[in-house]
């Protein structure tokens, strides 16, 4: 019996090619053991109390989870003790993590969304964990928030970890997609995808269609076009890492554009540039796909704040290139 390789097994063989990746190398180790931890809570997090709210919320206004809570101190914690981390940034904190001692020679930020989609997990739905990293500015204090202002183009790894059916990890590092799926009766994680590319044609526009009424002309126009000329199915899963992975495998735009809500003719994004759009649209681009904001790429946007939200429209790429032709 042919086994594909193990994550091990490929982190060796990408050290042994590139030597310079070794804290790269390192991180993306560390990320598959937060993704196993994590896959075992939601497993069984009706058995573990950890369903439901905490009856709190986060420094966008939302409820908290409580596993929301456990996997952002596991994410802070368990990376931290790593040494490989100089600051971190979660979508669930105030502001930059503080690193202390650990983080005093790291040469790596990260930002992450330790939970994508938490209000599935109470209904058994896909959820999943979102991942940037940067090098560390070493022209700034460790801890200025500015270290999270880079161009989405200059992250050096990017990926997300998939908590479905089965548990998938995938991620990129500037040369292509990979995708590693774990094993859990060997607690392995073996490559089930490599150099992923998104399909020509797209078939699938993945938007909720309650928000239709609140977008804006032009928006409603690309849906359009999407729904009556591409006849393109609308597969909605509620969680950007279910709707984007399903996306690069079949062919699909995700669309989280600005919404009117209150009919004030002020339209307001959802997605955070730094823990969402960033290294989705990284991995999009990597995958021979695009991303816009509706003007510019997402990867062309170094960001303002820590928490800043921006439309998101991430997908095959003639797709994107329409959308943006549209007045």
């Amino acid at each position: 019996m042919n086994l594909p390789p193990t994550l091990s097994q490929f982190l060796i063989k990408e050290l042994t090619s590139h030597p310079e990746r070794d804290g790269l190398v390192a991180i993306m180790s560390d990320l598959a053991t937060i993704g196993k931890i994590i896959s075992n809570h939601t497993n069984r997090a009706g058995l573990a109390g950890i369903l439901g709210a905490a009856n709190k919320t986060n420094v966008q206004d939302e409820q908290v989870q409580k596993l929301d809570e456990f996997c952002n101190d596991l994410c802070k914690n368990y990376l931290r003790q790593t040494g490989n981390f100089a600051a971190m940034a979660s979508e669930e904190e105030d502001g930059v993590v503080d690193m202390g001692e650990d983080g005093k020679d790291a040469k790596y930020v990260i930002a992450f969304d330790p939970l994508d989609g938490s209000a599935n997990i109470d209904v058994n739905l896909s959820v999943g964990t979102i991942f940037s990293v940067n090098k560390l500015l070493p022209e700034l204090a460790r801890n200025d928030e500015r270290q999270f202002f880079q161009p989405g183009r200059d992250q050096v790894l990017a990926g997300y970890v998939l908590y479905s059916a089965s548990t998938m990890i995938v991620f990129s590092w500037g040369n292509g997609v990979y995708e590693f799926t774990l094993d859990q009766g060997l607690g392995e994680f073996f490559l089930s995808r490599e150099k992923m590319m998104i399909p020509d044609v797209c078939k699938i526009y993945s938007f909720n269609e309650g928000n239709f009424k609140y977008l804006s002309g032009r928006d409603q126009k690309f849906i359009e076009y999407l729904r009556n000329e591409l006849k393109c199915d609308c597969r909605y899963v509620s969680a950007m890492v279910a709707d984007i992975h399903r996306n690069l495998i079949k062919g699909g735009v995700f669309i989280l554009g600005a919404t009117d809500k209150k009919g004030m003719g002020e339209f307001k994004p959802k997605l955070r540039l730094n823990y969402e759009a960033k290294p989705m649209a990284y991995l999009a681009e990597q995958a021979g796909g695009a991303s816009t904001d509706g003007e510019v790429s997402l990867l062309d946007i170094a960001g303002e704040s820590l928490h800043q939200r921006v439309p998101v429209f991430i997908g095959n790429k003639d797709i994107i290139d329409h959308y943006l032709k549209i007045n």
